[in-house]
C-alpha cells in the first residue's frame, strides 16, 4: 500500500510542485490549506508523514507543529518543515517545538523527496526492537515507542525517541556531536551538530526535573553528550 502524504501548504504552485513529484514517486497525496484544518485531516485520514509550511493561514505551522506532539496519537508523526525563511534561527524553532527535519524554498524536488523517504525509513526502524530500558525512574520502551518517567508517559517526537534511547543504551560513554549524528540521524541527515544541542534540550525539557542540572543526559564539556549512570 503506498504511502500517505499530507502537505500543509497555501502556495498553489508549490502544492501543484509537490504533490505532481511526490505522486510520481508513488505517493498518496492528501492536502490542506490553512493550519487550523491540520488536526481534522490526521483524524480523517491518518498520513505517514506530514509535509507543513511555517507561514499559513489560521494557525501558523509552529503551533500546528506543537499540538501534533501534544497529542499522544500523533507525537510519532514525521514532520517535515517547510520555510521560505532561511534564517538559521527559524530553523532552529521548528526542530524545538518538534519538527524532525526542514526543507528552505526554493528547494530541490529530488532533493524533498529523498528527505520523505528518509523520514519514514527511521520511522520504520527497528524491525525488532530490543527490550525495554530501565534506568532510574525512567523507561523507555521501543516495542511500543513509549517512555515514562515515574510512571507518568513522556510524550517524543520520533527522532527525540531515537536520540534518548541511543544514548540510554550506551550508558557513560560519551559521543561527540558528529557520532550522534552519525549513529542516530545516519547517512540521510541534513542537519549539523547544533541539531543535536537542540534535541538534547527538547528530551531534557521532558526527562529531567531540572533542566540546568540533567541526571540523565549529561553534557561533557568540550566531548559532547553521554546518558548518566546516577540513575542506574
Amino acid at each position: 500500500m503506498s504511502r500517505k502524504i499530507l502537505i500543509v501548504e497555501d502556495e498553489r504552485d508549490v502544492v501543484k510542485l509537490l504533490r505532481y513529484n511526490l505522486e510520481k514517486e508513488g505517493f498518496r497525496v492528501n492536502h490542506v490549506s490553512d493550519g487550523a484544518l491540520v488536526l481534522p485531516e490526521v483524524r480523517r485520514d491518518m498520513p505517514d508523514l506530514v509535509i507543513l509550511d511555517l507561514m499559513l493561514p489560521g494557525m501558523d505551522g509552529l503551533e500546528v507543529c506543537r499540538q501534533l506532539r501534544r497529542n499522544d496519537k500523533y507525537a510519532g508523526l514525521p514532520v517535515l518543515m517547510l520555510t521560505a525563511r532561511g534564517e538559521e534561527a527559524d530553523r532552529v524553532v521548528g526542530l524545538e517545538i518538534g519538527a524532525d527535519d526542514y526543507v528552505t524554498k526554493p528547494f530541490s524536488t529530488r532533493e524533498l523527496v529523498a528527505r520523505v523517504r528518509a523520514l519514514l525509513r527511521r520511522k520504520d526502524l527497528p524491525d525488532r526492537p530490543p527490550s525495554s530500558l530501565h534506568r532510574g525512574q525512567l523507561m523507555i520502551d521501543p516495542t511500543a515507542h513509549r517512555v515514562t518517567m515515574e510512571g507518568q508517559t513522556v510524550e517524543l517526537s520520533a527522532l527525540e525517541f531515537r536520540l534518548l534511547h541511543f544514548l540510554a543504551s550506551h550508558p557513560g560513554m560519551v559521543f561527540s556531536r558528529d557520532q550522534l549524528l552519525d549513529r542516530v540521524w545516519g547517512n540521510d541527515r541534513s542537519v549539523t551538530p547544533r541539531s543535536v544541542d537542540v534535541y538534547v534540550r527538547r528530551i531534557r525539557g521532558k526527562i529531567e526535573k531540572e533542566s540546568d542540572q540533567p541526571a540523565y543526559v549529561e553534557t561533557v564539556h568540550g566531548v559532547g553528550y553521554r546518558f548518566g549512570t546516577a540513575g542506574e
